[in-house]
C-alpha cells in the first residue's frame, strides 16, 4: 500500500515543473540564482486581499519587512518600540504613543500623528473589521504631535494589540475608496514594487529606511500553496527561504536546509453550533469522542507535531497549569450525515480531515468531505456553510497574548467564529480575561476561558504544529518566528 506521504514523495520531480510554471507565471518571482544580492523566497498562501492590512495579508507585509506598526513585541511576547517609541496610559480608558521622528514612507511622505489616527479610525471602520480588534471600540486623535488612543472599555493590552500587522501603518496614498494598496506605501527597509496577483511580488531594498540599509538588496517573492513544490524549491536551489516545509518532506532533505520550530499554531476541528447535526451538544460530544490524535501526529505529521490537550500548546509553557474539565457524554452518531471541510494549502489538512472523517465515520457519522485552496473556501468556512471545519490556526498571532484569538474564533460577535458559537459563558469568561492587567491572574483567567469554550464542544483541539522552515546553504540571519511576522530582516543575506 502506498501512504499519502509516499505519494507526495514520489511527486517530487514533478513537483519541480510545477514550481517552475509557477515561477514563469510570476515574473521574476523566483528566479535563477544570481550574485546581486537579492532572496528568493517561496511563501505558502497566496495574497486574499491584494496584500491588504486590514486582513490576513497584514502578515506577509511584516513577514517581508514592507510595513512596520506602532509597537513591536519581544519574545515574550512584551511590547516594545516601533514606529512609537515610548506610550503610557493616561487613565484606565486613554493611551498616549509618542511617534519616531524622521521616519518616511516609500512614496516619500513622512509619518506624522494624523496619518497614524487616519489609520487606526480606517481600521476600526472597515468591514470586516480586523481581527485583532473584534470587540474592541476605540477612537485616536493627534494632540501636540502625539497620538491619544481612547478605548471604550479598560484595556491592558493595547500596545500589544497595536502590535499586529493588521494595523499597519501605511501612507495616505495607499487608503483608496475601499481597498487599500500597500505599493510603495510602507515604512519598512523593503519597498514593494510590484504584486503580481496571487503569483509573486518583487521588493527592492530601502535605501531611506530609518533603522538602517537592509544586507539584501531585494527580495522576489513567489506564492505557491503546493507543498511539494515548496520543497523542490529548496532542494534545487531555486529558493533562499522556503516557508512551511511540509512534515512528510522532512526526510527528503538534508538536516542543514531547515530549521524546526515550535509555533502556538493549533490543528482543530470547528463544530457548526447554530445549525445541523452539531447544533446539539450531544452530538458535538459524539465527535470530540470520535476524534484520536495519535494517529494523526505518528502518520501525518510523522512525529513533527505534539498531541493536543487544549486550544493552547507546548509554545506556552503556562498553559499546562490548565484546569481539569467535565466533558458531556457523547450522544449517537449514526446516520448524521456532515459535511466536513478544510482547504489544500497547507498540505496536511486534507490528509488530517481524511483521518479524522474515518474516525468520524468508525462512530457512525455519515460523513461528506471537501477540500479547496483557502482562498475558495474562507468565505463559505466563516458563513457556516459546513457542519465541520479542519484549521491549522495561530492562537497568539494578532497581538501576542491569547485572548484576541479567543474572543475572535469564540465569542457570539468575533469575526472568525467558524464554530458558529455563541454562548454567554464563554463571552463572560473571555471577557473578563480581556480586562485583567495582572499577568498572572489574566493567564488564569485565559485558561478559565479555554476551559468554557472546550466544555462546549464546539472546538475540538486535535494537535500543535511544529512548523518547518526552509533556508538554501549560505543564507544568514533568516528570521525563524514562532508568531509568523518576522521572516526577513535588516541582517538576512546570502553569503554564496
Amino acid at each position: 500500500m502506498i501512504t499519502a506521504s509516499a505519494a507526495r514523495r514520489a511527486g517530487l520531480a514533478a513537483s519541480v515543473f510545477v514550481l517552475l510554471f509557477t515561477a514563469g507565471c510570476a515574473g521574476d518571482a523566483v528566479a535563477d540564482r544570481t550574485d546581486d544580492g537579492r532572496l528568493r523566497v517561496v511563501m505558502l498562501l497566496p495574497p486574499r486581499s491584494g496584500l491588504s492590512p486590514f486582513s490576513d495579508d497584514a502578515f506577509k507585509l511584516s513577514r517581508l519587512g514592507i510595513a512596520e506598526t506602532l509597537v513591536n513585541l519581544d519574545e515574550g511576547g512584551a511590547p516594545q518600540p516601533g514606529l512609537a517609541t515610548a506610550w503610557s496610559q493616561v487613565d484606565g480608558t486613554t493611551w498616549r504613543f509618542t511617534l519616531r521622528e524622521a521616519v518616511r514612507f516609500h512614496d516619500g511622505t513622512t509619518l506624522d500623528a494624523a496619518r497614524v489616527v487616519d489609520v487606526l479610525r480606517r481600521a476600526g471602520a472597515a468591514r470586516p473589521k480586523p481581527r485583532i480588534l473584534d470587540g474592541v471600540e476605540l477612537s485616536a486623535e493627534a494632540e501636540n504631535g502625539a497620538v491619544v488612543v481612547r478605548t471604550a472599555a479598560p484595556d491592558p493590552l493595547l500596545p500589544q494589540r497595536l502590535s499586529s500587522p493588521q494595523l499597519s501603518i501605511l501612507a495616505a496614498a495607499a487608503y483608496q475608496a475601499d481597498a487599500v494598496n500597500p505599493l510603495r506605501a510602507g515604512t519598512g527597509p523593503f519597498v514593494l514594487t510590484r504584486l503580481d496577483g496571487t503569483q509573486g511580488a518583487k521588493l527592492d531594498r530601502y535605501a531611506e529606511y530609518w533603522g538602517g540599509q537592509a544586507a539584501s538588496t531585494g527580495i522576489d517573492v513567489s506564492f505557491v500553496p503546493d507543498g511539494t513544490a515548496r520543497t523542490a524549491a529548496l532542494r534545487t536551489g531555486t529558493a533562499d527561504i522556503v516557508e512551511a516545509v511540509p512534515a512528510s518532506q522532512l526526510a527528503v532533505l538534508d538536516k542543514q536546509r531547515y530549521r524546526t520550530v515550535s509555533m502556538p499554531r493549533t490543528n482543530t476541528i470547528y463544530l457548526n453550533s447554530r445549525k445541523g447535526p452539531f447544533a446539539d451538544p450531544a452530538v458535538r460530544a459524539a465527535a470530540r469522542a470520535a476524534v484520536q490524535r495519535d494517529p494523526l501526529v505518528s502518520g501525518v505529521y510523522e512525529g513533527n507535531a505534539d498531541a493536543a490537550r487544549g486550544l493552547l500548546g507546548p509554545a506556552l509553557p503556562w498553559a499546562a497549569q490548565r484546569p481539569a474539565r467535565t466533558e458531556r457524554p457523547a450522544g449517537p452518531a449514526t446516520g448524521k450525515k456532515i459535511v466536513l471541510a478544510t482547504f489544500s494549502d497547507r498540505p496536511e489538512l486534507p490528509e488530517v480531515a481524511a483521518t479524522v472523517a474515518q474516525q468520524l465515520e468508525a462512530v457512525g457519522f455519515v460523513v461528506e468531505q471537501v477540500v479547496r485552496e483557502y482562498a475558495h473556501i474562507e468565505a463559505d468556512a466563516l458563513a457556516g456553510q459546513f457542519d465541520a471545519f479542519i484549521l491549522s490556526r495561530a492562537t497568539t498571532l494578532d497581538s501576542g497574548d491569547p485572548v484576541a484569538y479567543l474572543a475572535s474564533d469564540f465569542t457570539c460577535e468575533g469575526g472568525f467564529n467558524i464554530a458558529q458559537l455563541c454562548d454567554p459563558a464563554v463571552d463572560q469568561a473571555i471577557r473578563a480575561a480581556s480586562v485583567e492587567g495582572d499577568l498572572s491572574k489574566r493567564r488564569a483567567l485565559i485558561l478559565a476561558a479555554e476551559k468554557a469554550v472546550l466544555e462546549t464542544d464546539a472546538a475540538v483541539p486535535m494537535l500543535h504544529e511544529r512548523v518547518a522552515q526552509g533556508n538554501a546553504p549560505g543564507v544568514v540571519d533568516a528570521l525563524f518566528d514562532p508568531r509568523e511576522r518576522l521572516l526577513v530582516g535588516l541582517t538576512t543575506r546570502r553569503t554564496e
